[in-house]
């Protein structure tokens, strides 16, 4: 099974990326995790992207605030899926994040989630590989089935609290 990258970058951004991590262990999916800067460490960004592939990558995940780059430096480096995370900061509730993450030139395709959305970047990672491995998708499906069992729990538990 190919692994997927969870870069950030700063330390900083790991209380949103734990998220995206317990995601892939709760599939079973391999990961590493790295801190590379978009603008303190380029080089080791770009290095990190450019092999990828050859070392085992299937899909990257890349978190960032405020400028938040780093999706898009990585992804201008690799023709592996980048899914940026814009992280939420203290000035601008994550919307500059959010912006810079999400307006990529045509050619470097970067797929954004949510603001602090890390547990939908680390299921897009899953299903990207799920396309060739039969037993991730059997598992997304059985998280869909769970997902859809408990909405009908809670209705029933509110219907029966609620109506007359």
């Amino acid at each position: 099974m190919k692994k997927v990258a969870v870069i950030m970058g700063s330390d900083s951004d790991l209380p949103v990326v734990e998220k995206a991590i317990n995601t892939l262990r709760e599939y079973e999916v391999p990961f590493e995790v790295h801190v590379y800067s978009a603008h303190r460490t380029p080089e080791e960004a770009r290095d990190f992207s450019v092999n990828a592939r050859k070392n085992g990558f299937g899909a990257i995940i890349a978190a960032a605030g405020m400028a938040a780059h780093l999706a898009g430096a990585l992804a201008a480096n690799t023709t592996l899926p980048v899914i940026g995370i814009p992280v939420k900061s203290k000035y601008l509730d994550g919307i500059d994040a959010l912006l810079s993450t999400v307006q990529m030139p045509s050619g470097i395709p970067v797929a954004t989630v949510a603001i602090d959305g890390a547990v939908n970047a680390a299921l897009l990672s899953i299903q990207i590989l799920a396309v060739e491995d039969a037993k991730l998708a059997e598992k997304l499906e059985c998280a869909r089935k769970d997902g859809k069992k408990k909405v009908f729990e809670k209705n029933a538990a509110l219907e029966e609290k609620y109506m007359v």
